[in-house]
């Protein structure tokens, strides 16, 4: 069964910073992409980050570059969102979600991915 669990949103002021992780279960053979997402209230889903399993290569959406670091721990099986440099605009919920048998990432339409988690709230605000 496949599972994605993301934890470690919250409340911080701006330019503060947060750690979010995401916890993969039943599917960790073979290769594919973890993509990290955010919806704000009243805007549409977009994409991150993203980061693939067979050559460790990472993407960036433009506003969160220099600031954001994706990152994989493989005997965790956990991928995790440094975010540094908070702004209100980061607010959002978080989802990390996966695209299977990808070996690159490829992009950030979210019906490309297979299986998303349950989301974790940031909040940036004084």
């Amino acid at each position: 069964q496949v599972q994605l669990v993301e934890s470690g949103g919250g409340l911080v002021q701006p330019g503060g910073s947060l750690r979010l992780s995401c916890t993969a279960s039943g599917f960790t053979e073979g290769y594919y992409a973890i993509g990290w997402f955010r919806q704000a209230p009243g805007k549409e889903r977009e994409g991150v980050s993203c980061i693939s399993t067979m050559d460790g290569s990472t993407d960036y959406r433009d506003s969160v570059k220099g600031r954001f670091t994706i990152s994989r721990d493989n005997a965790k099986n956990t991928f995790y969102l440094q975010m540094n440099s908070l702004k209100p605009e980061d607010t959002a919920v978080y989802y990390c979600a996966v695209q299977m048998a990808a070996y690159y990432c490829s992009g950030y339409v979210p019906y490309n991915y297979d299986y998303w988690g349950q989301g974790t709230q940031v909040t940036v605000s004084s």
